[in-house]
């Protein structure tokens, strides 16, 4: 395991040097770009003979669980991470929006990719069932808020729908991550749908996991009142994000709703009230070095799992077929609604569009396809999420500033 660790950690802090020195995006696209085209270049080199490399990048990745990694190990500390930084008083004004593009907006989500999936893979020549289906569309559907907030911060985005596509983006991860639990649940335990009792644990799961969150947070911030030495209280906010998602696995509440609500809390109210200068300071640095440095790490995991990803002409056109899918969903399910209530929304002109291109796909949605039993259903699923995501980061992730200015600044009207 400290291998696998320094091993991980020495490749990506070569990648993001070649990043920074030469290739100069941001991050998060920057480091998967160039571990994307590493891994290309060794299928490369094995379909020339020379497959030494592509067995060693192959034999590297099985030695990591990508899905434990990420759903068991970064993702707390992440959403936590991103949680501090969003102000309360500025989310709680986009409340009740956040909360439907959240909850029905992913389930609606879910519904629609699942079914147009079943109703085109026959067109292809391929075969996956509608349980299936509705599992690939309930890991598709959710924005990352990880992907999301590193590229939607550096797009220049105006302060509300950073806010919006950054607290639906948290919210509905968590929401998401349960529908997939439910469904593959039902899915593995050889019995249909039961949307009372789907219903009932959605509501047990994400609703124990809020009302987690909310006690951690609040004890978190006690803890941090009663003194004063940041090298303490930094320890303290770390052990109450690994021990309390660990705790919410065990409580069998939504862990990462749970990060959420606990990372509000204490960004707020534990920052403003329970931290001296000295240590808000000390807090707010640990946190963002530690949320850059697993962000860079990530995003070259998600490079060099092409060489895990299956390949055929079928899969490549299906997943180019549901790029487009994804894409419509987001229009339909987040960006109609803004489009159509913008008066109640209140957002800045060109909300809808941003906040459609904006709903950008990542790790999570890897690890939850990676997760899956072993079998062609997995393999289908991880490549089509695959490809989705690749696309998703560098398409929309390098071209969201140019939408934000196109259509928030009235770039578009200059031009006519």
């Amino acid at each position: 395991m400290f291998d696998i660790v320094v091993s991980c950690l020495v490749i990506t802090a070569l990648m993001v040097y070649l990043n920074h020195r030469f290739v100069r995006l941001p991050t998060s696209i920057g480091v998967m770009a160039i571990a994307l085209l590493l891994s290309l270049g060794l299928v490369v080199l094995k379909s020339w003979g020379f497959s030494a490399l592509h067995a060693y990048e192959t034999a590297f990745l099985h030695r990591i669980d990508f899905s434990e990694v990420v759903l068991k190990g970064m993702l707390s500390v992440l959403l936590f991470a991103a949680a501090l930084e969003i102000d309360f008083d500025e989310l709680r004004s986009h409340r009740w929006y956040i909360a439907a593009l959240a909850v029905l907006g992913t389930i609606a989500s879910t519904l629609l990719i699942g079914g147009i999936l079943w109703r085109v893979m026959p067109w292809a020549g391929l075969q996956l069932s509608l349980a299936y289906c509705l599992i690939f569309g309930a890991l598709i559907s959710p924005t990352d808020p990880i992907a999301v907030a590193d590229i939607i911060r550096s797009a220049g985005a105006p302060r509300s729908l950073t806010v919006v596509i950054g607290g639906e983006s948290l919210f509905n991860d968590g929401i998401g991550v349960v529908l997939f639990s439910l469904l593959l649940g039902m899915v593995t335990g050889g019995h249909g749908p039961d949307l009372t009792q789907g219903a009932l644990l959605l509501a047990r799961e994400a609703g124990g996991g809020l009302v987690f969150g909310l006690l951690l947070g609040y004890l978190t911030y006690r803890l941090l009142r009663s003194i004063d030495n940041y090298h303490v209280e930094v320890l303290l906010t770390l052990s109450a994000v690994l021990g309390g998602y660990a705790l919410a696995r065990h409580l069998h509440v939504s862990g990462p709703l749970a990060m959420v609500v606990a990372g509000l809390v204490v960004g707020n109210r534990g920052r403003a009230l329970g931290m001296s200068d000295v240590t808000r300071r000390h807090h707010d640095h640990f946190w963002e070095l530690l949320d850059w440095m697993l962000n860079s790490v990530l995003f070259v995991l998600i490079g060099l799992e092409f060489a895990a990803v299956a390949f055929s002409p079928q899969v490549l056109l299906v997943s180019a077929g549901m790029i487009a899918v994804t894409l419509l969903a987001r229009l339909l399910c987040a960006g109609l609604p803004v489009a159509v209530f913008s008066r109640f929304f209140g957002l800045p002109r060109g909300g809808w569009q941003v906040l459609t291109w904006g709903g950008l796909r990542g790790a999570i949605s890897v690890a939850l396809a990676l997760s899956l039993p072993a079998g062609a259903p997995r393999d289908l699923i991880l490549a089509m999420t695959y490809y989705i995501v690749v696309f998703s980061i560098l398409v929309q992730g390098l071209s969201i500033g140019k939408v934000v200015r196109w259509f928030t600044t009235g770039e578009a009207d200059a031009r006519r």
